[in-house]
């Protein structure tokens, strides 16, 4: 019976939750005049947003924390920090109620009243903090991106600017050729000169906020440079040549890394299919002359 309990109790939430949502609809077209054309409908992440505003605030800290995680990883789905949050507390509960099924369905050797708040715990944990490590996988394929093309995309500001060209020409140029990471970034740092802000500050909140080191290095560079009157052109051709030798230096180390990384799946993958074959028939020969 607990189950079927269980069912219904979801199924009348469900319900419940639909009765409300028709109510907010019929509200909303009532303010507009009793029309039911409504704005462009908003993306399920705002509705999650909008729906779980008075239990997904975030303190101050922890949303300007947040806010930064999320800037990191590219603002993936336009998404805030209450909405992250939101999705987080969403996940959690939906997973909860899972767990509390498969709790009350699959046998186990404890009773049903304490596994099944158990394994709804456990699930409603993995999923609270499941995000979280989607996020941060999410930042380091980003950094990574970076800084893959940050060499290539200093070669072509090194050239641009030598061609007798601006900074800000060269950073539009990287903007046109790049389609990814680094050029969003580097978009970024355009819309905020646009709007005013220094370039110089600009471009150190993009390394702050990227946290690429040879990025940083870059720009603090730049900002040398600037601020003693150096020729830009010049020290734009020896951070392209240093991360050249750098980018050389990471590949030979993880080459002489290669050999020691695949003993591990030689010795488990490799190694006990060819032992089964050399002396699978050594085996069988010798099961038959015991029977």
């Amino acid at each position: 019976m607990l189950p079927i309990a269980l069912a219904a109790g979801v199924i009348c939430g469900g319900v419940v939750f639909a009765y409300f949502i028709a109510i907010d609809r019929l509200r909303a077209a009532a303010a507009n005049g009793g029309s039911m054309a409504q704005a462009p409908r908003q993306p399920f992440v705002k509705q999650l947003e909008s729906f779980m505003r008075p239990v997904s605030r975030l303190p101050a800290g922890q949303a300007i924390q947040l806010r930064q995680k999320l800037s990191q990883a590219g603002n993936p789905a336009s998404l805030t920090p209450a909405g992250f949050h939101a999705f987080r507390l969403s996940l959690g509960a939906l997973l909860a109620i899972v767990g509390l099924g498969l709790g009350l369905i699959v046998p186990l050797s404890l009773p049903d009243f304490v596994a099944a708040p158990l394994v709804g715990a456990l699930f409603a944990a993995l999923g609270y903090f499941l995000p979280l490590l989607w996020l941060e996988q999410r930042i380091s394929a980003r950094r990574r991106e970076i800084q893959r093309s940050l060499a290539e995309a200093t070669d072509l500001l090194t050239l641009v600017v030598e061609s007798g060209m601006s900074l800000d020409e060269g950073l539009l140029s990287i903007t046109e050729r790049f389609h990814n990471a680094l050029g969003d970034e580097i978009g970024k740092v355009l819309r905020e000169i646009r709007l005013g802000r220094p370039r110089m500050a600009a471009l150190e909140h993009m390394a702050d906020t990227a946290g690429v080191r040879d990025l940083h290095h870059l720009v603090e560079s730049i900002v040398q440079s600037d601020q003693m009157g150096v020729p830009i052109a010049r020290l734009l051709r020896v951070q392209a040549t240093e991360m050249r030798r750098r980018q050389r230096q990471g590949a030979q180390e993880r080459a002489a890394q290669a050999s020691s990384r695949m003993v591990f799946p030689m010795v488990g993958c490799i190694f006990p299919v060819l032992w089964i074959v050399l002396l699978g028939p050594a085996v069988i020969v010798l099961l038959r002359s015991f029977r």
